[in-house]
């Protein structure tokens, strides 16, 4: 159970948190900045089934800003509202949080597309996620009898006044943060992270690396001096890291995890031997070295990464498929859109597609687009959940891409 520092309501945070202001007594400010937190109030005003009549008193109480303090904790709201008397009164608003087992059906359901994890750690909560965890049969919104109130006032109405106002004033904390309606069903943020990171298996396991190549015997090392070159021998695809570089532990003081000094220092090590034995390309940008590393991860990985790196995790989920599938030139056409392109290649292409719209070196039709890279290639890119993705390796021609 996570404790939340409390929540002081809109009525603080105004225009500065991006949610509507206090506008005084009788404002008839909106609800629901976000499309969740619309979910939420229709959810309370037409799924819980409570007194429609109360509802319009607490949100008459909500606008008039008498919410004081409100904390959002796992499957529990715990509010102080202002009503007609000095004391303030004591409200709790509770939904069931799921059990340990429906979570894990949920994340199942959120880890399979990492889509939905990447725009969850961008502070979004996409639809898909609601819809999803209806199809494991659960539903993150509150249904019929759920939502329970309790109010220290005198009057026995449910919900009272007080407690239907902070019914309301939930919408802005959800606003304000979408982890908020995880939490009420029982997981934080922190939980969810920690969860998709457990499922990534032992940590402790070491990790498969390539080793360097053995030394040159000296009989070789003599026939070099005639002239007989000793051939680079190939880097070992199955060799494991050296026992002695994993028990270079760093000082307790450094806050450095091990097994992320050993992650850096084995990629370090393993891309400098690609380089010098001819596999590696030429040297990566920054960008480049990211997707690389982003390409060869799994979800919970690529999200440590976007975290330390400071790129948004949907943007890096973008480049690591682009370069999974284009490598350079796949990132290069995802990142730059150049217009010094063949605009007859474009006409051409447009062609296959019915209804397409041409724009700098993109054809697009519906959810799909294919980008001419500044390399000649042709790359194909479908739309989900709002971002363009690369789909394939590049080809010559386009036709070649709108194959099935």
């Amino acid at each position: 159970m996570n404790e939340r520092t409390p929540w002081q309501g809109w009525r603080d945070k105004g225009e500065d948190a991006g949610l509507p202001a206090a506008r005084g007594p009788g404002s008839r400010r909106p609800f629901g900045a976000t499309w969740w937190g619309r979910a939420w109030l229709e959810a309370l005003e037409q799924r819980a089934r409570l007194d429609p009549n109360r509802l319009a008193r607490g949100r008459s109480y909500a606008r008039r800003g008498s919410v004081l303090e409100l904390t959002v904790t796992p499957g529990e709201v715990d509010a102080v509202v202002q009503g007609s008397r000095v004391t303030p009164y004591q409200v709790a608003v509770r939904i069931r949080a799921f059990s340990s087992a429906e979570w894990d059906a949920v994340l199942d359901v959120v880890s399979a597309q990492i889509g939905r994890v990447a725009a969850l750690l961008d502070g979004e909560l996409p639809p898909e996620v609601v819809d999803d965890v209806r199809a494991a049969g659960l539903d993150l919104l509150p249904g019929a009898g759920e939502v329970l109130t309790n109010c220290n006032c005198p009057d026995f109405a449910v919900p009272c006044k007080h407690s239907a106002a902070v019914c309301y004033v939930i919408t802005d904390a959800l606003d304000a943060d979408p982890f908020e309606l995880l939490l009420l069903r029982g997981r934080s943020r922190d939980d969810l992270l920690a969860a998709l990171r457990a499922r990534r298996g032992t940590a402790s396991t070491a990790p498969v690396v390539k080793a360097a190549p053995p030394g040159i015997p000296a009989r070789a090392a003599y026939e070099a001096r005639i002239g007989v070159l000793p051939v680079v021998p190939r880097p070992l695809r199955t060799a494991r890291l050296p026992a002695a570089v994993q028990a270079l532990d760093p000082p307790r003081s450094s806050e450095i995890d091990v097994r992320d000094l050993v992650a850096l220092a084995t990629d370090a090590a393993q891309r400098a031997w690609e380089l010098a034995s001819g596999d590696g390309g030429s040297e990566l940008t920054f960008d480049q070295d990211l997707a690389r590393r982003a390409a060869g991860v799994g979800t919970a990985e690529l999200a440590e990464l976007a975290h330390r790196s400071g790129v948004p995790a949907r943007q890096l989920t973008s480049w690591a498929a682009a370069w999974r599938e284009g490598g350079a030139g796949g990132l290069s056409v995802t990142l730059d859109s150049p217009t010094d392109v063949d605009p007859d290649a474009l006409a051409e292409a447009a062609a296959l597609m019915p209804r397409a719209t041409i724009e700098a070196n993109r054809v697009t039709a519906g959810k799909r687009q294919l980008r001419l890279g500044a390399d000649g290639l042709w790359y194909r890119f479908d739309q989900h959940f709002g971002d363009w993705t690369l789909s394939r390796p590049p080809a010559p021609y386009p036709q070649d891409l709108l194959e099935s």
